[in-house]
């Protein structure tokens, strides 16, 4: 019989601006990480000293970076996780730091990450051992002759096949770029906050060319950190933190399954993990995704995003480019999906992502996120992924709605 399980809330929530690497001259991680924290211990009102628990994630950086990370914000003893997940390391500290509040083990704990990255793109950093893509590497290699960067063609192959098997276009994947680059105008936080026309985006540098993937399509390499205050109903109640409070009803952590393999681009890179998430959250939460209004979702490159609605129930299989002819992905339209910009525009340090999604769905509940709000927004989605590989989705709804 599965025990009974404590609520859990966010209760603070902070961020740097996403940068280009290297821009801000002597931007390390320690200070990019007292930046955010620190402005996630004052949105929740609390000292350090309150936190019971840290878990910090960060993909590229030595062993103990986590902790020399949090001591920018006391040093008390507590115990902290280092979390490296790949691109979905952000949530996955969110994850951990939600299941200590779930199961009883602690009424506060801070959830961080952040990344210094190197410029360019993505790239393997040893190579002495298996790498832990290897398998899925040389099964799309079966499908989709390899191109560097691999990053790129893994996901523009899984769009390719989709435009391939279902008759998307490239100019659907444009338009996917177009709206955030759009969203990421009233971002003071996202690394571009320029607007683009489609032309612009689809004559861009060619980065993947058999499915037509340009430059801005793509999320960048970028410097930043995320954080996140998530407590018990016992410590909202003690604080007087209703009002501000953003309960996680429901989340799900799911990795790599038979299926990756099943001879399809697409769960690969991680729709079929994605879609078994978002089926868990719904299950807990007790919702449908007809009952979201805003979602921040994985959009590393807009293959993944348009994959992404599928994966999420947003679309039937085969039909999520339908959703970008109807507009209904934008302000106006069934959803609002990454008004942040999504990684695309606002940037990509990976360990932060998962967290910078949780803070601007944090605003938007609390419908403080200015020129991006959501007009009455009740229900939030968020969804994170990391190839080798897990997805992170995760449903909001505020303390006091």
């Amino acid at each position: 019989m599965a025990k009974a399980q404590n609520r859990v809330f966010v209760v603070g929530v902070g961020m740097t601006k996403f940068e280009k690497p290297g821009r801000r001259e002597g931007w390390d991680y320690p200070a990019m990480a007292r930046e955010s924290g620190t402005r996630a211990l004052a949105d929740a009102g609390i000292e350090f000293d309150e936190v019971e628990e840290a878990y910090a994630g960060y993909v590229y950086g030595d062993s103990s970076s986590g902790e020399r990370a949090v001591y920018e914000l006391g040093m008390t003893g507590i115990p902290i996780t280092n979390v490296n997940n790949n691109c979905s390391t952000g949530s996955t500290a969110l994850y951990l730091a939600a299941r200590a509040i779930r199961g009883g083990l602690a009424d506060c704990a801070l959830a961080i990450g952040f990344e210094k990255m190197n410029p360019g793109s993505l790239s393997m950093m040893f190579e002495d051992r298996e790498q832990p893509l290897a398998p899925q590497i040389a099964a799309l290699n079966e499908k989709y002759t390899m191109v560097q960067p691999f990053a790129a063609w893994m996901f523009g192959a899984a769009g390719l096949e989709h435009m391939q098997t279902w008759g998307s276009t490239p100019e659907h994947f444009a338009k996917i770029a177009e709206k955030n680059h759009r969203h990421s105008v009233n971002n003071p936080y996202a690394q571009f906050q320029e607007e683009y026309t489609l032309a612009q985006i689809e004559e861009a540098k060619m980065i993947y060319e058999p499915m037509g993937l340009t430059r801005l399509q793509c999320s960048p390499t970028s410097d930043g950190s995320g954080a996140a205050i998530v407590v018990s109903e016992e410590f909202v109640e003690k604080h007087g933190l209703a009002g501000q409070a953003i309960e996680i009803v429901g989340q799900a952590m799911v990795t790599d399954m038979n299926s990756t393999f099943d001879g399809s681009a697409r769960n690969l890179v991680g729709a079929d993990m994605s879609r078994k998430a978002a089926e868990a959250v719904y299950a807990q939460a007790n919702i449908t995704p007809d009952d979201i209004d805003v979602i921040e979702l994985h959009d590393c490159f807009s293959a993944n995003e348009l994959l992404t609605y599928e994966a999420l129930g947003l679309a039937e299989e085969g039909h999520g480019h339908e959703l970008i002819d109807s507009g209904d992905t934008t302000y106006g339209g069934k959803w609002v999906v990454n008004p942040s910009g999504g990684l695309i525009s606002k940037g990509h340090p990976l360990g932060a992502t998962g967290l910078a999604q949780c803070s601007e769905l944090t605003w938007q509940l609390r419908g403080t996120a200015d020129k991006r709000q959501v007009a009455g927004a009740k229900v939030a989605l968020q969804h994170n992924i990391g190839l080798g590989g897990a997805a992170v989705v995760t449903a909001y709804k505020p303390a006091e709605r």
